[in-house]
């Protein structure tokens, strides 16, 4: 990489990493010294169940999707790595010395500098600031997964379904690029599921189905669907 390029990502880094510039850590040369810069394309499997976590990784451009798989094939989502974020999972598996529980994607084309998992384990031993960062993204994914729980647990399938789809879309945007098994990995359950609910929202004028695209024909029939 070139210098240019380098002080470029140090100081986008350092705009999405506060910690950084804090007072107490003092290593800041060492950490973009041994870190490395990497570009990961579209649809790349980042980290499979069974993987060993030797980076703790900071997303700078991009998407990254987590999920489980069950054995009947089912997906869940568990979690979307946004810009400026890393992976809770990978921080617990560094850590706690264990292997990635879930699998990894990259959802779009996304960038990441990562630090070897030796250098970050010392500094959340050593540094206040850094175990606050760990502290903070377990705090925000813990919210996450406690939303899937009880989504998956207390709601019924269509009223799941119906507040993706009205998440998904918003006042300006009726047409969804989005096939019903990724759907069924969003919400947790089988594409078979997903696709007799909307078909049967398609029959009560709520949307129309084509290859690919769900139309939203009528907003306030999904959101009455919400409210069940």
């Amino acid at each position: 990489m070139d210098d240019t390029r380098k002080i470029v990502l140090q100081n986008q880094l350092i705009e999405l990493l506060p910690l950084l510039t804090d007072g107490s850590f003092k290593e800041l040369n060492e950490f973009f010294n041994l870190s490395i810069y990497q570009k990961i394309s579209q649809g790349k499997i980042i980290s499979v169940e069974g993987s060993a976590c030797n980076h703790f990784s900071f997303l700078l451009r991009g998407q990254i999707r987590v999920y489980k798989v069950g054995a009947s094939g089912r997906e869940i989502t568990l979690y979307r790595i946004e810009e400026g974020s890393s992976c809770i999972l990978t921080a617990s598996c560094i850590l706690s010395s264990k292997l990635f529980p879930a699998i990894a994607i990259a959802e779009k084309n996304s960038e990441v500098l990562s630090l070897p998992a030796n250098l970050f384990k010392e500094w959340v031993n050593k540094y206040s600031v850094w175990q606050q960062y760990v502290f903070n993204l377990v705090s925000e994914r813990l919210d996450n997964v406690i939303t899937i729980v009880e989504e998956i647990a207390f709601k019924q399938v269509d009223i799941r379904l119906a507040e993706k789809l009205a998440k998904l879309s918003n006042d300006k945007t009726f047409s969804i690029m989005i096939t019903h098994q990724e759907l069924a990995s969003e919400i947790g359950t089988s594409r078979e599921v997903v696709s007799r609910i909307l078909k049967d929202f398609e029959e009560r004028g709520i949307l129309s189905l084509s290859r690919r695209v769900i139309t939203i024909l009528s907003k306030e029939k999904l959101k009455d669907l919400q409210k069940k």
